[in-house]
């Protein structure tokens, strides 16, 4: 058995026994009673009426969603929908939304969401924007924090799996996509096992407007057929370069658990994205067909419309010198995180158990004095020894994220110990360790990935939560566990349970997100095309076999309630204005028989329910959203004719 298949055993072994539970020779007594310290709850608790000190921003993983919690409390706030379509927001359901989760697939409405990411202003969240990938039909969102909602979503082209992604330059000028899936570009009908000669892996850039947030794909690098696992972008002294990693440099494409474990050490990608904007420029971008979607919703006419693009620009490595570099790295690197300095890039091979800390200074001397160890496919190789700072000697299994906190510190997860270990970043020496339950992936610091971390907490994100909380079925809640990192020594202080898989989180402090919060959509500024500014101006229209219906909510009544008229097989929409102007009155709308879902439309905004009846009778309606006294009596009826009958329009209210 050679080397590297002892490894994968030793690991799956290992993998075994923190998946059954941790140590195994360990009871879940004995591991409760020492889980957290005595003041915990009191570390924590946020009293009634008071509010938490940060927002925190967790992937909703095979959810599509995106969770935000306050922290220190771990308390649920909302649940933001972005890839999948939500029936208690009717996202994805009524008409204004749906064009958010068109592609050049068709209506794709579910994704894969991994990582979430803040904009930043000079390297430090600034508390406009939070972008996370669609993973599975590669996209990114945009989510505006003033509103809490997706405003935009992108779909990434020449992609095979949109996971290195959308990690942020420290302006916000690029959110990236790296391919998880190296695939033939452009598509084709090709063997597998042609793999070697007809692979490749595109680097995405995608460009976002500084004053409404607008995406758009600015360029791609076209790399050999890798895999290409995460990113992060250099800050401060690095400014101008984005960091991925890579494995699979054995270009395999079956059993790749052995096949792409074979070399010793794989890449990370170094970037040089200004220099990119040069070659750009100077017309070095060759312009490739791809047919993607950019979806925008706009907030005066409260609807999202989809726009088209046709083609996309490639720069190719072999036409751009000085445009891309690689740094060896060992053995499948998972995670690639860049200190608040941008001094060091930190590389975690998943399959060796030491952290390998790069030099971004000796980087660029290596690559000023030539010093190559060869060259893939045209892009050079560097020195491995002439790169690296410093071998942080951890003694765990699994290493795979490392964020800051600002004070000199980095904290690594190691998913197969189960644990997360401080080390300095001045000596490279482990100063702390501590456990987590169970099978940590990625970690959280408050600003932990930018030039300026709060650095008071830490969050591991938990694959396994054996015995952590009550059982509910064959699948357990995941995990986030609230951590205590202002001193010497990390204190475990919450668990607390999280929305689908949760792979990796980011917080910001509330005070740079609350007083921007919008509370209402001002109804003189409604520009929806079906908007009803007062209920006087409620009424029922026929064009052929749609019927239209211009509705009011307030409370506590929808103006009309009494509809006739309407036929089966008519197309009907429910186009409804909420007249509230105060905040956190939202109204809902149901209709009884309707395949779809019902709207939950904020105080001053416009939202259509499209529904077919498919029976004649009378129908009732009513709000779903709990908003007097009166709730209940805010209802009405549609009545349904058979089809080619007379019964003439009819819509009333108060009568």
């Amino acid at each position: 058995m050679n080397t590297t298949k002892k490894i994968i055993m030793m690991l799956a072994l290992a993998f075994g026994l923190a998946s059954c539970g941790g140590d195994a020779t360990q009871s879940s007594s004995s591991k409760k009673g020492a889980m957290a310290s005595t003041n915990a709850a009191e570390a924590v608790y946020v009293a009634p009426g008071e509010h938490d000190e940060f927002y925190s921003f967790m992937s909703g993983g095979f959810s599509g969603q995106l969770s935000v919690y306050g922290l220190p409390s771990g308390r649920l706030l909302k649940v933001i929908p972005v890839f999948s379509v939500d029936g208690e927001k009717g996202y994805g359901f009524n008409e204004e939304t749906k064009p958010l989760l068109e592609t050049s697939y068709g209506f794709v409405p579910w994704d894969d969401a991994h990582h979430p990411e803040l904009s930043q202003t000079d390297g430090v969240p600034d508390g406009r924007y939070i972008f996370i990938n669609g993973n599975n039909t590669p996209r990114i969102a945009r989510i505006d924090l003033t509103t809490f909602e997706t405003a935009e979503i992108i779909e990434i082209p020449n992609s095979g799996g949109n996971h290195s992604s959308p990690f942020i330059t420290e302006n916000s000028e690029y959110v990236v996509a790296g391919t998880r899936f190296s695939v033939p570009i452009p598509q084709a009908d090709v063997a597998i096992s042609s793999y070697k000669d007809n692979f490749k892996g595109a680097l995405s850039f995608v460009s976002i407007d500084p004053d409404h947030g607008h995406m758009e794909v600015a360029f791609q690098v076209l790399l050999p057929g890798f895999d290409y696992d995460l990113a992060h972008a250099g800050k401060g002294k690095s400014h101008g370069w984005m960091f991925f990693t890579s494995y699979n440099t054995e270009e395999s494409h079956t059993l790749k658990e052995v096949n792409a474990s074979q070399n010793d050490k794989d890449y990370i990608a170094a970037i040089n994205w200004k220099k990119a904007e040069e070659y750009l420029a100077a017309g070095k971008g060759k312009d490739m067909p791809a047919d993607f979607l950019i979806n925008r919703y706009d907030e005066k006419t409260h609807m999202a419309t989809s726009h088209k693009r046709n083609s996309v620009k490639v720069l190719l490595p072999e036409d751009c010198p000085g445009l891309i570099y690689y740094l060896p790295t060992p053995k499948s690197p998972h995670g690639v995180d860049v200190d608040p300095t941008g001094s060091y890039i930190v590389g975690n091979g998943k399959l060796n158990a030491n952290l390998t800390v790069h030099s971004f200074d000796k980087m660029i001397k290596a690559i000023e004095n030539e010093s190559f160890a060869g060259n893939v496919e045209g892009i050079p190789v560097l020195n491995f020894e002439d790169v690296v700072e410093a071998t942080v000697e951890s003694g765990g299994l699994g290493p795979l994220h490392t964020e800051f906190d600002g004070k000199g510190n980095a904290y690594t997860t190691f998913f197969i110990s189960s644990e997360v270990v401080k080390w300095s970043l001045e000596t490279f020496q482990v100063l702390d360790r501590i456990p987590t339950y169970y099978s940590v992936g990625h970690l959280m610091i408050p600003g932990g990935d930018s030039k300026k971390p709060w650095g008071k907490y830490l969050v591991a994100l938990n694959k396994i939560t054996k015995d952590r909380y009550l059982p509910t079925g064959p699948e357990l809640a995941h995990s986030a566990q609230l951590y205590d990192i202002s001193g010497d020594k990390m204190k475990l202080l919450l668990d607390f349970p999280t929305i689908g898989e949760p792979h990796y989180a980011q917080a910001i402090h509330a005070d740079v997100v609350k007083g921007n919060s919008k509370k209402i959509y001002s109804l003189e500024e409604n520009e929806h095309p079906y908007v009803t500014k007062t209920e006087a101006d409620s009424r029922v229209e026929r064009e052929g076999n749609q019927v239209h219906i211009y509705m009011t909510a307030i409370r506590s009544h929808l103006a009309p309630d009494n509809i006739e008229g309407i036929q089966v097989g008519d197309e009907v929409y429910f186009h409804v204005t909420n007249l509230e102007q105060d905040w956190d009155v939202p109204h809902g709308l149901s209709v009884m028989g309707a395949q779809n879902a019902e709207l939950l439309i904020m105080p001053g905004q416009t939202e259509t329910l499209k529904w077919v009846p498919t029976k004649s009778g009378v129908f009732p309606f009513y709000c779903t959203d709990f908003c007097s006294a009166l709730h209940q009596e805010m209802q009405g009826y549609i009545r349904v004719s058979p089809k080619g009958t007379n019964t003439p329009i009819l819509s009333t209210v108060g009568e």
